[in-house]
Order: C-alpha cells, then sequence, then structure tokens
C-alpha cells in the first residue's frame, strides 16, 4: 500500500553517496595502520582493512576503537587517519558522484530542505565542501561533534530536525550508501529511507538494514520522488512496493 507523505527535509549522506574521494581514505587507512607497526601485505593488513570498509558511514573514531584493544592506540590511529585524510583532500580534492549536486538542486527545487551529513569531523567535512564548492549548497552540514553521536545512532538526523525546525520527523528523507546510514534513518523514524549502490554495500543488504527503495544512486532520487515531492502532497510507497531500479 502507499501513502500519502509530504517531505520538507533531505538527510544525505556525503562520502559514497554525494562525494567520490577516490581511495584517499583507503591511502589514509594505510597510513594509519601503518603507525601502528600493521603494514601492507601482512594478514592483520587486510582483515583491519576489511573491516574499515564494512564500517563506513560510522565516525572513524568508532572504527579505530574497534580495530584496536587499547583506547590510546586507537586514537593515536584517529588523528594519524585525520591527519593523513586532510593532507591528501587538500593535495587532491574530491569528486561529486555523478549526478549528484543536479540532484540536490532538484530536491531543493522541489521544496525540500537540505542536510548533508558525514561520519568525519568538522574540519575534514568542510574541506570537501570546499573543494566541491558545496559551502552554499545545503541548508546545513552536521557531523558528529555537531550532534553527539554519529552513525547509526539517531542524532545527526534529529539535530538537523531540531536546528531547521522540522514539524514533524516523518516528513524527513534519508538517504545514504551504508548500512549505518539505513539504520541512523530507520532509529530516527523518517518517513523514508532510501539505500543507494555507489558504496560498497550490495541491494540486499541495505534492504535487510531498512531501506524502503534501493537505488543505482543519488542522482535517480529526484526521479523517484512523485512530482510535487516537496510542498505538494506526494505518495510514497511503502518498503516493498517500489521496485530497486537497474
Amino acid at each position: 500500500m502507499a501513502h500519502d507523505r509530504t517531505f520538507s527535509l533531505a538527510v544525505i549522506d556525503m562520502a559514497g553517496t554525494t562525494v567520490d574521494d577516490g581511495a584517499l581514505q583507503e591511502e589514509a587507512l594505510t597510513c594509519a595502520l601503518g603507525a601502528q607497526g600493521v603494514h601492507e601485505g601482512t594478514a592483520a593488513f587486510d582483515a583491519m582493512t576489511a573491516s574499515a570498509r564494512r564500517a563506513m558511514g560510522t565516525p572513524r573514531e568508532l572504527v579505530f576503537r574497534r580495530l584496536f584493544d587499547d583506547a590510546a592506540t586507537a586514537a593515536d590511529a584517529n588523528r594519524t587517519f585525520e591527519a593523513a585524510y586532510d593532507t591528501l583532500l587538500a593535495r587532491y580534492g574530491v569528486q561529486p558522484v555523478p549526478g549528484a549536486e543536479e540532484a540536490i538542486l532538484a530536491l531543493r527545487d522541489a521544496g525540500l530542505r537540505i542536510c548533508l551529513a558525514t561520519g568525519a569531523g568538522r574540519h575534514t567535512q568542510n574541506m570537501i565542501l570546499d573543494s566541491l564548492g558545496w559551502m552554499g549548497l545545503a541548508d546545513l552540514s552536521l557531523c558528529p561533534s555537531d550532534a553527539g553521536r554519529g552513525r547509526p545512532y539517531p542524532d545527526i538526523i534529529l539535530t538537523a530536525v531540531l536546528a531547521l525546525d522540522i514539524e514533524d520527523v516523518r516528513s524527513v528523507l534519508v538517504a545514504g550508501d551504508t548500512t549505518s546510514d539505513v539504520l541512523a534513518g530507520r532509529r530516527a523514524g523518517a518517513g523514508a529511507v532510501v539505500g543507494v549502490l555507489t558504496g560498497v554495500y550490495a541491494e540486499a543488504e541495505l534492504r535487510l538494514a531498512g531501506a524502503d527503495v534501493v537505488l543505482p544512486s543519488m542522482c535517480h532520487l529526484p526521479q523517484w520522488l512523485p512530482s510535487g515531492a516537496g510542498t505538494d502532497q506526494q505518495r510514497v510507497p511503502s518498503a516493498g512496493t517500489v521496485p530497486s531500479m537497474k
């Protein structure tokens, strides 16, 4: 069955959903692990890299706490990662996921306000936005330190609801490429949670986490929404009633 829904806010993930940083995070992770004596070509390096990839979408400090038993070691690895990533960002910059900027502008034209969300720190988020020329693209940008906890907790979404004076969390649309994005949307009570396939997660994994629909990329989102997506009433299909786009 379908039900009427008016969307007023879209909370959209950055890395993997709207932003393509190439292999910069992988390079920064290699630096962080190497600084702790975990080097490429070892079983430990392969296992930790695989674990970090699966944790995409969650704050990096939490990722390193899971990788290292010692809190001080995890904190040092996180600092090394952030410094290396910022250096790489300054040197190479990032690119938008194809069609992402146009999709965000289309959502704004439809009457939705936009919050760009990340698991990175504030300085890193600002560097990414500046690299893309996106400083004025969204109504709001949030990172874990702005909200208290990062995804999969709902804090960032709920902080956006409060900051932008949204009356009903059911008017929020959440979009992201990771299971953490999807879980955060479900836990926040968002009216629709959209998974995209431009990250490391497969459609089945995103659906299992609770995605209402899975799209090939962010650029398909405006077409998925019915016309009059924002201030006018729209029909939003419930989970399982909209086929994934191929």
